[in-house]
């Protein structure tokens, strides 16, 4: 349209040169300054922004590699925002429709660590360049807790936070919206992208330091407005990542301001932009990635020590307790499963009594698979014991530890000192809370039992059975004529 008129313009002119030269003359240069002036107002594009005439406040600086950078520390806010207002509306507002426009800008979130953010930034419109009553933190410097909501705003916003706010209903701490008069987002999503060809949506992290570009386009007509969302070296994904049907000729005023605001709260974050085209009834000029400033490595600012204990010690603080409850768990829990009943006249039987702990080794925790059997008294497990990798089956009884269990140990006891070829060898024992364990060798023919009933097994001949009753007959003989004391014993075949 502008060239048209450029054109038109210099026609007019040279038919006229002869008759009136300087007044011609004159007429064609304020007419070419209009057409400029009207041009910029209309579409613009900076790439880096050494020498732009924004309006700042607040933290939001030029830095001299040309950054635009809206906060550079905790508890801050800022805004940059294009000089003049822009006409939104050909007509009056009440009886025109908006115009269409198209923005994109480059945008990078550095944070002072790699793992903590604070809030974020935002592309708005609004009717004033002025938002000094506006609240920072989760209000992102754009309103305040008394004008949050209000229609009488004429505010709309593209925020995209990195803290999740619950009073905004946030749907995470790493997201896009499209905030109408409030910072509770009419339609939000996840950060990304959807790839080309695919389709497929690939997440993008917003503080990760790199700079990724987003583009808002609005169609007057359709009253559509989408949103859409890339890393700079990827072209504008033809899926938007929001897209929406409003119409903000009921919002926006006949003349708004477009810029950006953001803020910090309780950590440093630094919002940079690098790059920013606009245009009315038309694509926003592309942006040639080569010619933007490069971002920092690191953050210019540094935390103090004492900073840093302020954050650092709480967390360090709940950490070591939660370490040390953890612990004390862990070890009253191996405790309890270990533990032992001990009296002060069990000392004289030391030798023959074994550690919890070995047996439970010894047989897998006394599992399912080592079970041996199942008598009158309690069931048999098969164990091996780890130091000197001597078999060992193992017969857990249940007793009252306050009636005759001294008595009983005794018992035990000397029955260890016997030795017959026809008696199974008791090793010893240990003791629990209600529970008493009998150490034997392992047999590894098994029981008696077996071999005369189990029909799985060949039948015993006469032989073997009168070999076997003989050699119970010594062992009882044996017993009864070498000691007189009464004791527990299992017999085994030889």
């Amino acid at each position: 349209m502008f060239e048209k008129s450029a054109r038109l313009t210099l026609i007019a002119t040279a038919a006229m040169v002869s008759v009136r030269p300087i007044s011609i003359l004159l007429l064609f240069l304020l007419r070419k300054i209009e057409l400029v002036s009207s041009a910029s107002a209309e579409q613009f594009a900076y790439e880096g922004f050494t020498g732009a005439n924004l309006t700042l406040d607040g933290a939001a600086a030029v830095t001299p590699s040309g950054l635009l950078a809206l906060t550079n520390d905790k508890h801050t806010k800022g805004h940059a925002f294009f000089p003049a207002p822009l006409r939104f509306f050909h007509g009056p507002a009440s009886s025109a429709a908006l115009r269409s426009f198209s923005a994109t800008f480059v945008f990078a979130i550095v944070s002072e660590h790699a793992q903590l953010s604070d809030h974020g930034l935002a592309f708005v419109l609004a009717p004033s360049s002025n938002l000094s009553d506006a609240t920072g933190a989760q209000y992102l410097g754009l309103l305040n807790i008394s004008d949050n909501g209000k229609p009488s705003n004429h505010i709309l916003a593209v925020e995209l936070d990195t803290v999740l706010s619950p009073e905004f209903r946030d749907i995470d701490s790493n997201h896009v919206g499209i905030d109408v008069n409030s910072l509770q987002s009419v339609e939000s999503h996840t950060a990304g992208y959807y790839e080309d060809g695919t389709g497929k949506f690939l997440n993008l992290t917003l503080m990760s330091r790199r700079a990724m570009q987003l583009w808002v386009d609005y169609g007057g007509q359709a009253m559509e407005l989408n949103v859409t969302l890339s890393p700079l070296d990827v072209e504008k994904p033809r899926d938007p990542l929001l897209s929406t049907t409003i119409n903000l000729s009921k919002i926006v005023n006949s003349t708004a301001y477009i810029g950006f605001s953001s803020a910090t709260g309780l950590s440093i974050a630094y919002h940079y932009v690098l790059g920013w085209s606009f245009s009315l009834n038309g694509a926003a000029p592309a942006l040639n990635s080569s010619n933007l400033p490069a971002l920092p490595r690191l953050p210019h600012q540094k935390r103090s020590l004492s900073e840093t204990l302020v954050i650092v010690l709480p967390f360090a603080t709940a950490g070591f307790i939660i370490a040390l409850i953890i612990a004390v768990f862990m070890v009253m829990r191996r405790w309890s499963r270990y533990a032992e009943l001990h009296e002060d006249w069990e000392v004289e039987f030391g030798p023959h009594r074994f550690s919890y702990k070995d047996l439970f080794h010894a047989t897998k925790g006394f599992g399912s698979r080592q079970l041996l059997g199942i008598g009158g008294f309690g069931r048999v497990y098969r164990g091996v014991l780890l130091e000197s990798n001597l078999e060992i089956a193992v017969k857990r009884v249940s007793h009252d530890s306050k009636q005759g269990m001294k008595e009983f140990i005794a018992e035990i006891v000397s029955m260890g000192r016997l030795r017959h070829k026809n008696l199974v060898q008791l090793l010893g024992y240990c003791r629990r809370k209600g529970e008493l364990l009998l150490v034997y060798d392992y047999m590894p023919n098994g029981s008696l039992d077996k071999h005369l009933y189990d029909q799985s097994r060949p039948v015993l001949s006469w032989n073997t059975r009168f070999h076997i009753v003989k050699g119970i007959a010594s062992g009882l003989f044996w017993l009864f004529t070498e000691t007189s004391r009464q004791a527990m014993f299992f017999l085994t075949v030889r």
